[in-house]
């Protein structure tokens, strides 16, 4: 892999990212008359830009030349080292736009503020966001080549969670969790106001991953209220990922099963079960969540859902219908996408999508709670936490640019490491702007 030393980011000393009105052009540039060899679809995009209704962006040009657009609060600069930048986004959306910042094309001194603007400016820069007919066509053919069989699922399964559990130890808290945690007092129970669950104020000093695991409890915590098990009862995890629920589970006195089709994660989830004589105190089975048969007393699965595809949407809640007991409850948390977004989201793809999750799609609330009913099952409660989405990405993020040198060690370059801090400031600006959302369905079966 290139271990090439990546570029270093810029600081905010840096004159290009000064107070408005100190580059060339002053305030009022971004109204300034273009050079004439300037490309035809840098003019586009700025005149796009040229709209913008929230917040302030400073560009730096190719041409060496800032202009600036809108005012006040969130501010963002961005430098652009190639004219190329402005063509991939308008044929390609944010894939383009995210695939020339991991070439090495652009630069920001704060990149989850940066997509974050542009996020809130969606109505102003919508060809850019979206791409053109033809980009979104290319990329919906090849989402639908990652469909979620049985095989497909374990290509894109491995493509993500198979990069290996020493890469996901170095930035994920201690319960090697990979979901929102739950930060909110607004979700807690009586019973974890009175102090006998896990607190979450973050006293001075206190240690950041001690903290966020203890926001990971209070969200397992949360579904197993939820679920209302008695001791003993039996409770299936469809994507059991590294094992944290499960072990909250078995504190609980539960009989958990867990569900996945990594071997990383089934290797760790595991070792981390076992008995103090080595035998396992949960049943973690490498399968796939459609072969499933047994009977259980309660349902929960943490932010897999999103990863099934819609046309597994049916077959996915089949299971549920299938697996859980007359009279069990069901607690599924996912990431959701506004309605207003979803047809169009629905009829292209995204950088997730295509970089990150293949094969992946996510519902609409009401798309989400329509399944539910169609299958059977009654939604009796919806509870939704994208802010603290939002927290645990900058929490994540934070963690994984501190240790690069460790990742690099591992063998990844620095594509990879632009790709992923791509990833989680592109996610992290979503729940801030509320476009996408987290939320646990609590649903019964009758």
């Amino acid at each position: 892999m290139n271990r090439t030393a990546p570029r270093a980011a810029i600081q905010r000393t840096d004159p290009v990212f000064g107070p408005p009105g100190a580059a060339a052009g002053g305030p009022g540039a971004a109204a300034a008359p273009l050079p004439a060899d300037t490309p035809r679809a840098a003019r586009l995009v700025i005149g796009m830009l040229q709209r913008l209704a929230h917040g302030e962006l400073s560009l730096r040009l190719p041409d060496g030349t800032t202009r600036r657009f809108g005012s006040g609060a969130p501010r963002a600069a961005l430098r652009l080292d190639d004219w190329s930048v402005f063509e991939a986004t308008l044929k390609r959306g944010d894939v383009g736009f995210a695939e020339t910042w991991i070439a090495g094309s652009w630069r920001t001194d704060d990149l989850a503020a940066l997509l974050s603007l542009l996020v809130a400016n969606r109505d102003a820069i919508e060809r850019a966001i979206y791409g053109s007919w033809l980009g979104r066509i290319v990329g919906h053919l090849r989402h639908m080549l990652n469909r979620n069989s049985r095989a497909g699922s374990r290509r894109n399964i491995h493509a993500h969670y198979d990069l290996g559990n020493a890469f996901y130890r170095l930035w994920l808290d201690p319960s090697m969790t990979y979901s929102s945690a739950l930060f909110d007092d607004a979700g807690r129970t009586a019973q974890d106001r009175t102090g006998s669950a896990p607190g979450l104020v973050n006293r001075e000093g206190a240690d950041e991953a001690a903290l966020l695991m203890r926001a990971q409890h209070a969200k397992y915590d949360r579904i197993l209220e939820r679920l209302g098990l008695a001791q003993g009862a039996s409770v299936l995890e469809i994507g059991c990922g590294w094992g944290g629920f499960a072990e909250r589970a078995l504190e609980r006195g539960l009989r958990p099963t867990g569900l996945t089709i990594s071997t990383e994660q089934h290797a760790w989830a595991c070792e981390r079960l076992a008995g103090p004589d080595g035998r396992p105190r949960a049943d973690i089975v490498l399968r796939d969540y459609r072969d499933e048969t047994g009977r259980y007393d309660g349902i929960a699965s943490i932010e897999m859902f999103e990863a099934v595809g819609e046309a597994y949407w049916p077959d996915y809640f089949a299971t549920l219908e299938r697996c859980l007991k007359p009279g069990g409850r069901a607690v599924v948390q996912t990431i959701t996408i506004d309605e207003a977004l979803f047809e169009r989201y629905r009829r292209g793809t995204d950088f997730i999508q295509q970089y990150v999750f293949p094969g992946g799609m996510l519902p609409s609330r009401e798309r989400f709670e329509a399944l539910a009913r169609s299958h059977g099952l009654r939604v009796v409660d919806a509870f939704a936490f994208g802010a603290d989405y939002a927290r645990t990405l900058r929490a994540w993020r934070e963690r994984f640019m501190a240790r690069l040198t460790e990742v690099r060690a591992l063998g990844f370059d620095d594509r990879f490491v632009r790709t992923w801090e791509f990833y989680l400031a592109y996610c992290e600006a979503g729940f801030d702007n509320r476009n996408i959302d987290v939320v646990q369905f609590t649903m019964e079966k009758p």
